[in-house]
């Protein structure tokens, strides 16, 4: 099973065919990307063209013919981490992602692999990412593959053999940086953000070299705090305005504002725009005395694609402090609003808003709530200022429960625009959240650095209050009108954190969703027309590309990501199969099959442990231990299940991984430096107390 193409060719046969080829060697230059929609048979930027609509012109696979789609072939990787990325096809050539920064080719027609790249990444720079080891695709220029790295580094892989070409360390790797962006290339330069905003770091973007790595600019997106001089950066000029909007000082936790997703290049006015991060920490009274606008987290930023240079910014939320990043995707298109044709950039970000912006000046034309919200009594059109809800800032020790909340309305996965229909396909969700300022708030170096109390969303032991706070996570799939601002039809899921969306000429918007499922919709009505159960929860949007003729459908497969990994309610939860690449095509039903072997029963400990430490082990575990294995000890399957691991029966064994960090290679770090000995063996009896529930109720 690991390898399932190698039995669909002769492997001899296929290596003289890829050898002779020459596919490897296009060339992708500015100009063919700039004219990338002119060649549907390919995918060759993040979002298919610099537009970034996910929509693809091929139409042999349409509302009459998809029902004859099947599997062709497809890769099973080598674990089960999430799966984010785009695809990349370019001239019969598929590029992809997997965990861990790892990078692929495979002959987009047999399926046969190429070569594989492995950045080699120390398994503890997972402590360093927030949601998941996940990358969401490489980019391509001039024979090079580029891809940004989970411990901070930006490297160009040569397209034909796989090798290193360059490497450039972007982040200072002493501190809380990582990379699960995907690149974007503009005019030479590789431009590539970064994450970390959760740990508190302080927020860039940065143009390097395509040929060389060398840098070219960079733009803070936080200023620094007064006093500290300038930082020799293309954002120089801007820092007195930004500092302005800021209090005290932020530079302990850096602010936040990290560009760790959207960066899209419009090419009609020479500018790239990137999509900033939440504060840090979240709230806004331990991070700048709560006060200002704070500038420029939780924007837009127009900046020059020369030289990086400020050109405009529209700020979705001032003050923010729910985790409302800016980043998501961002889809550029040409609109008649009041019968006039306008060039706007379309974005759903995470606080539940559809924005519609003139990209000439980033003035706001408008915004409606595509899910429900609280937060504010609606956005007004004159300043573009959201009138926030009078008691969402939480302060003291208030509680509010927030809709959308840090989880997005709208996370990263892509929405897409059908031009013909006029609708934006956005993967939607409804997840609530309770949000109270941690009271004291200490800083943990290098760790989370939320300010938030997260213990404050625990879930109940009762089975009907687990049941009605399950029934109110709700994920669907919305088609928009952007100039009408409204709903046009909506595609119900069991659950929320579903993948991301294609829109293709045939009539059809694809998505997969939580529980396994990649399904197709009539582009114009959300009607169903073709499902296909992958047996892998999906989060990542499929593309399209051709080659001799033959539209293919192609998609990355592999459940986790944040909301993957810490929720209590993923679906599909407890086993998880590797992810794979999964390829369909008209008239092809390759078997296919997914082992799903027992799980393991639940650890009973004999040790009793005082309710006072199982309660200080239970506050521990969810701030430190659950946004990684699950709410309350309850693992969604990716990262293992706590309650079932032999270790739990050991108190020495917990000890040697949770404090000594024995498992550090595997991305278990040691905790010593932020827990005691005394907290940890805490922790292990509130985990053993909920194994010991998990074993009553029959594992």
């Amino acid at each position: 099973m690991k390898n399932i193409v190698t039995v669909l060719f002769c492997l001899a046969l296929a290596a003289c065919d890829i050898a002779g080829s020459g596919k490897q060697a296009e060339v992708v230059d500015d100009s063919r990307l700039s004219q990338a929609q002119a060649e549907p048979a390919n995918w060759m930027t993040h979002g298919g063209t610099y537009l970034e609509q996910r929509y693809n012109q091929l139409d042999s696979i349409n509302t009459e013919s998809v029902e004859n789609l099947g599997l062709k072939w497809f890769y099973e990787f080598e674990d089960k981490r999430g799966l984010e990325a785009t695809p990349l096809v370019i001239d019969g050539v598929i590029y992809t992602t997997s965990a861990w920064s790892r990078v692929h080719a495979f002959d987009a027609k047999s399926g046969a692999p190429l070569w594989h790249y492995d950045p080699e990444i120390a398994g503890e720079v997972a402590f360093k990412a927030c949601c998941d080891v996940v990358n969401r695709g490489p980019a391509f220029y001039q024979g090079k593959v580029y891809v940004g790295a989970l411990d901070g580094r930006l490297i160009a892989i040569d397209a034909k053999t796989g090798k290193e070409v360059w490497s450039t360390v972007t982040v200072d790797q002493t501190k809380s940086y990582t990379i699960t962006g995907a690149p974007r290339v503009v005019k030479g330069n590789v431009i590539i953000g970064n994450s970390g905003g959760e740990y508190g770091v302080r927020g860039y973007v940065s143009a390097y070299d395509a040929e060389t790595g060398e840098p070219v600019w960079r733009f803070y997106t936080v200023p620094p705090i007064p006093g500290a001089g300038p930082d020799g950066a293309a954002s120089d000029p801007m820092i007195a305005a930004a500092q302005a909007t800021w209090a005290g000082d932020w530079s302990e936790l850096g602010g936040g504002g990290t560009v760790w997703d959207a960066i899209v290049y419009d090419e009609d006015y020479n500018q790239v725009l990137v999509g900033v991060g939440n504060g840090s920490p979240w709230p806004r009274s331990l991070r700048s005395e709560g006060q200002g606008d704070n500038l420029f987290i939780s924007s837009v930023l127009a900046l020059d694609a020369d030289t990086g240079e400020y050109k405009w910014h529209y700020q979705g939320t001032p003050g923010e402090e729910w985790d409302f990043t800016q980043t998501q995707p961002i889809i550029l298109a040409t609109l008649e609003i009041d019968k006039e044709p306008r060039k706007v950039m379309m974005q759903a970000p995470k606080n539940g808003f559809f924005y519609v912006i003139d990209r000439s000046n980033g003035k706001l034309v408008s915004a409606e709530n595509y899910v429900p919200q609280n937060w504010t009594t609606g956005i007004d059109l004159e300043t573009g200022r959201p009138k926030v809800a009078p008691d969402a800032r939480y302060v003291d020790d208030e509680v509010f429960v927030a809709l959308p909340s840090g989880h997005g309305g709208h996370n990263w996965q892509p929405m897409a625009y059908h031009p013909d229909t006029g609708l934006v396909y956005i993967p939607a969700q409804e997840i609530a959240l309770a949000y109270k300022a941690s009271q004291p708030f200490e800083v943990r170096v290098g760790g989370w650095n939320l300010g938030v109390d997260l213990a404050v969303n625990a879930i109940p032991d009762d089975a009907d209050e687990i049941a009605a706070i399950r029934s109110e996570l709700n994920g669907f799939l919305i088609a928009w009108d952007p100039i009408k601002q409204q709903e046009a039809w909506r595609v119900d899921h069991l659950g929320p954190w579903n993948g991301g969306v294609l829109a293709t000429a045939g009539g059809l918007v694809f998505q997969g969703n939580a529980s396994g499922y990649l399904l197709a919709f009539d582009a114009s009505t959300g009607r169903q027309v073709w499902s296909f159960d992958t047996r892998v929860g999906i989060i990542a949007p499929p593309v399209t590309y051709a080659v001799d003729g033959v539209q293919y459908i192609a998609l990355m497969a592999g459940y986790g990501g944040g909301y993957g990994l810490a929720a209590p309610f993923t679906e599909n939860a407890g086993f998880r199969p590797n992810g794979r690449l999964m390829v369909f095509a008209l008239n092809e039903s390759l078997n296919y099959e997914v082992l799903k072997p027992e799980l393991a029963a639940a650890v009973v400990v004999d040790k009793v442990w005082d309710k006072a430490d199982r309660d200080n082990g239970a506050q521990i575990y969810e701030t430190t231990c659950g946004v990684c294995h699950g709410a309350t000890a309850r693992s969604s399957g990716i990262i293992p299940d706590l309650r079932r691991s032999p270790i739990l029966a050991s108190a020495e064994a917990w000890q040697a991984v949770v404090h000594d960090g024995v498992l550090k290679d595997r991305g278990m770090i040691g905790f010593s430096a932020y827990l005691s000995a005394e907290d940890i063996e805490d922790i292990r009896g509130y985990v053993a107390e909920r194994a010991g529930q998990l074993h009553q109720h029959g594992n």
